[in-house]
């Protein structure tokens, strides 16, 4: 477990005691981890080998699909009618939460800067502005008045961040237990920030549940839009005022989402993709179409 980031400890030998070792974390198929809970759902059942290429950990499968052999020997197996409803069981059950305690801080200029959180050369916080966690902000930013940035949080060069804006607060993810009562899975993920991206005022850019929202490099966030947990934003997407972006939906390069657009969870807009004004997308849009109107089409 070297170098693993250790958020939680849960023996495996609990859901198969043939397996005597512990997961200290969440991963995802896209990018897993050794010694992690994973879950695999039926629609992502063709990407389920990404768990062979890692060890020691627990893989929550479809009781409704029979589990591979070589899975079984290699990591412990939790069947769950709906896996990602047992992901969010294994942390109720095993007592786990996260949240970040504050830092030691020091004040410059008025800001708040938590010890260990490094700030590039020519960067500006502005007083009243609030850095706490492991971050990384990088040259010649420009981080204003109420800004409020916390978690895992990685900025690069020539970014604006406007007043008043949250990066790295916590998304919301659920599921109902069978008692009706509602289950938070925690959020273990950060943000990054490329290069040259601007952020308007009163925005909120949520941390990812399991890996990091990603703003791609020279994008523009107008005032008042709220970035969801997971996120993946591509290069030079241009996001207009009041915009909801809903967890684990994602942009192409260069696509364009007008006022008010809200779009639904796991829903990707192509490159160059233009969305009109207060449309609701509620489904893929492909590269380069235009769509608008509720649901946008």
């Amino acid at each position: 477990m070297s170098g693993l980031k250790e958020f939680f400890s849960v023996d495996a030998s609990k859901y198969d005691r043939t397996k005597t070792y512990k997961v200290v974390r969440p991963a995802s198929l896209s990018n897993p981890q050794d010694n992690a809970v994973m879950f695999v759902t039926e629609g992502f059942l063709k990407y389920w080998e990404a768990v062979l290429s890692v060890k020691e950990c627990i893989v929550i499968w479809p009781e409704n699909h029979p589990v591979p052999a070589e899975l079984a020997q290699k990591h412990a197996v939790i069947l769950s009618k709906e896996p990602r409803y047992g992901f969010a069981q294994f942390f109720y059950e095993n007592h786990v939460t996260y949240n970040t305690m504050p830092k030691p801080y020091r004040v410059e200029n008025g800001a708040m800067i938590c010890e260990g959180a490094q700030i590039g050369e020519g960067t500006i916080v502005f007083p009243g502005a609030y850095v706490d966690g492991d971050v990384k902000i990088g040259k010649n930013c420009y981080i204003a008045s109420g800004v409020k940035i916390v978690g895992s949080v990685q900025i690069g060069d020539d970014c604006i961040i406007r007043e008043n804006t949250v990066i790295g607060s916590d998304g919301l993810t659920t599921r109902r237990n069978e008692e009706g009562k509602i289950i938070t899975i925690p959020q273990f993920g950060g943000v990054t920030i490329e290069n040259n991206v601007q952020i308007g005022a009163n925005s909120v850019v949520c941390k990812g549940a399991i890996d990091n929202t990603i703003i791609g490099s020279g994008s523009r966030i107008d005032n008042s839009s709220f970035i969801s947990h997971n996120v993946k934003m591509g290069s030079d997407t241009i996001v207009v005022g009041e915009v909801l972006m809903m967890g684990s939906s994602s942009t192409g390069e260069r696509a364009y989402l007008s006022g008010n657009v809200v779009v639904r969870d796991g829903v990707s807009i192509g490159k160059d993709a233009f969305v009109g004004m207060g449309a609701v997308v509620t489904k893929n849009v492909p590269d380069g179409a235009t769509v608008k109107g509720n649901p946008a089409r």
